[in-house]
């Protein structure tokens, strides 16, 4: 994976103008990766979604670390649902044309 996917996580924070320690205690749930080169730590650019929406959580809503794991779990479930809602219309809908 090459440098130009990574952030710097200083950077991060001084853009979202957050502590580094949010960031890490992100990570030691497992909520985030954390990548380490040399002596520098980066996030990968995709996941910048998705702690942007954790700080917005944790800011406006004055959610805790663990209130925001809750929130992405349950986030994912819900997404998990919809892909097998979607496979069952269509194997439904398969069953249908084929009567």
């Amino acid at each position: 994976m090459g440098r130009r996917e990574l952030i710097l996580i200083e950077t991060l924070c001084i853009q979202y103008e957050v502590e580094a320690s949010f960031i890490k205690e992100l990570h030691s749930i497992g909520l985030i990766e954390i990548e380490k080169i040399e002596n520098d730590e980066f996030i990968h650019e995709e996941t910048i979604g998705d702690l942007e929406k954790m700080i917005r959580l944790n800011r406006e809503l004055n959610v805790n670390i663990e209130g925001i794991d809750v929130v992405f779990n349950l986030l994912q479930k819900e997404i998990k649902m919809q892909e097998e809602i979607i496979a069952l219309r269509n194997r439904l809908k398969f069953y249908e044309e084929n009567k």
